[in-house]
């Protein structure tokens, strides 16, 4: 398996990402936001977190009219997988990839800490090694992670299985630490090829870091 790792000016998490799609086995190549093509044989792409651009405008907003997105969207539409962490995420919200925007944390303060989240719906590749029910904790550091959306299309997401992951305590009880609609953690597209999280499963791969969790939670998309 091939997974190309999308890198803009200001991405920190890309080598974090490489190193997670190691360990499931893929083989990975950096693609500089100045390219206009993904990699021949392309089989994922991943949008890492960071801070594009230095979150100028808005988080995400430069960046997605870098060079290389209109080929993202081309492999998307096509039914490409497409991975958006953290910052990657905010970028395919901006890219209109996945629906809603981000606001600045409810609190107004940069969160950087482990959270609980909960499997809302695992009928998808990104989290098909889970099941619905599930709860995972894994890291999250963002300061723009307030996800909002309209009523319509809120309940348009929830009516089509889109909402993936919500934050919760370690019992499964709502805790929602940056404002989100209905404490909405993950999302995907209807098709359910493109994925999109502000917490960050590449930094829960080994108990010895404090979670593996992340593993379940990546390997439907290398399987």
């Amino acid at each position: 398996m091939k997974t190309a790792i999308v890198v803009f000016p200001g991405t920190n998490c890309d080598y974090d990402t490489e190193y997670a799609c190691k360990l499931m086995g893929s083989r990975s190549v950096f693609v500089w936001h100045k390219e206009t093509t993904l990699p021949e044989g392309s089989d994922l792409v991943i949008l890492p977190g960071g801070f594009s651009y230095g979150d100028a405008l808005r988080s995400g907003a430069i960046a997605r009219f870098s060079p290389i997105m209109q080929a993202v969207v081309d492999f998307a539409k096509k039914g490409g997988r497409v991975l958006g962490i953290c910052n990657g995420f905010q970028i395919l919200l901006e890219s209109h990839l996945l629906p809603g925007a981000m606001k600045r944390n409810q609190n107004l303060h940069f969160i950087s800490k482990y959270h609980h989240l909960r499997v809302q719906n695992s009928d998808n590749p990104f989290l098909s090694a889970l099941k619905a029910g599930d709860i995972v904790h894994i890291p999250m550091a963002h300061g723009e992670g307030n996800y909002y959306i309209d009523d319509a299309q809120r309940k348009a997401l929830w009516d089509h299985d889109q909402v993936l992951l919500t934050y919760c305590d370690a019992e499964g009880n709502v805790d929602n630490p940056n404002g989100s609609v209905d404490a909405i953690a993950g999302i995907c597209n209807r098709e359910k090829n493109v994925f999109g999280l502000m917490p960050h499963p590449e930094r829960a791969m080994e108990t010895l870091l404090g979670s593996d969790d992340g593993v379940a939670m990546l390997e439907g998309l290398f399987h």
